[in-house]
């Protein structure tokens, strides 16, 4: 299939996802996200172990920034250097703002989680952008993608002030990339090899949005650890694996 039609094909699922979620009702932030399953205060922290599991993101994300920073992120794309050291900057403020808002899970505070996390959806998707389809296209989207991903957040958060939020867009930010990255992986082909590392970012990310829907089940049936603990486990390995990537994956 020729690039042009692929390319196509991608910018018209965007177009429609964008104009189907939009043309729904505005979707309020529901009161009882906060109300996580394991709410147990340990050393006088509250929700102790949401608050601790958030360790990994600290820690991959500076392994991450220190891999760029040394140059030896031999696994990825010269030109996308900037474009790495921002998804695990994102992923080490990731750590910082879920570990707050974990402590005291309320609206305001949860802007600081999800902040940070659309830097990292960002860049992961303007790496992968990059890596399969044009750097020069991705370094372009770059900084407008960042945005829209931060806009995304404030369009829902300065309404929610006053009861009225909308998480249209920042489910967009969210989902759109889990749908495409997948797609762009079967159109098109990348100068480095090892696209199951990519695949092991997607299937680690998934398991953990599975961990945090079944927060509850998951907490009543191993006692110890709740969903939502795990999710913030297992999205952190999924960085980890592209940190792996960024290490270990050759020129084709």
């Amino acid at each position: 299939m020729p690039k042009d039609r692929r390319v196509t094909i991608i910018l018209a699922i965007v177009a429609i996802a964008i104009i189907a979620v939009m043309s729904i009702r505005p979707i309020p932030q529901d009161p009882a996200y906060h109300n996580f399953a394991d709410r147990r205060v340990i050393l006088n922290i509250a929700n102790f172990y949401n608050v601790l599991s958030n360790i990994p993101f600290l820690v991959v994300g500076l392994m991450g920034m220190q891999l760029i920073a040394s140059g030896r992120a031999r696994g990825g794309l010269v030109e996308l250097q900037i474009v790495y050291l921002m998804f695990f900057t994102g992923i080490l403020l990731t750590g910082f703002g879920s570990a707050y808002y974990h402590y005291h899970p309320v609206n305001q505070t949860l802007l600081w989680d999800r902040l940070p996390m659309t830097i990292a959806f960002m860049a992961l998707f303007t790496a992968i952008l990059g890596e399969y389809i044009s750097s020069k296209i991705a370094l372009k989207l770059f900084v407008p993608l960042l945005m829209s991903g931060m806009a995304s957040v404030l369009y829902w958060y300065i309404p929610e002030l006053n009861g009225r939020g909308d998480l249209r867009a920042y489910a967009l930010v969210q989902f759109l990339p889990v749908v495409l990255i997948p797609l762009i992986l079967w159109l098109f082909n990348c100068p480095l090899k090892g696209s199951k590392y990519i695949w092991g970012v997607i299937g680690l990310y998934v398991l953990a949005k599975l961990m945090e829907f079944f927060d509850g089940e998951v907490f009543r049936g191993l006692g110890l650890i709740s969903g939502h603990s795990l999710k913030h486990v297992f999205a952190a390995l999924g960085a980890y694996v592209y940190y792996l990537a960024l290490r270990k994956r050759t020129k084709v």
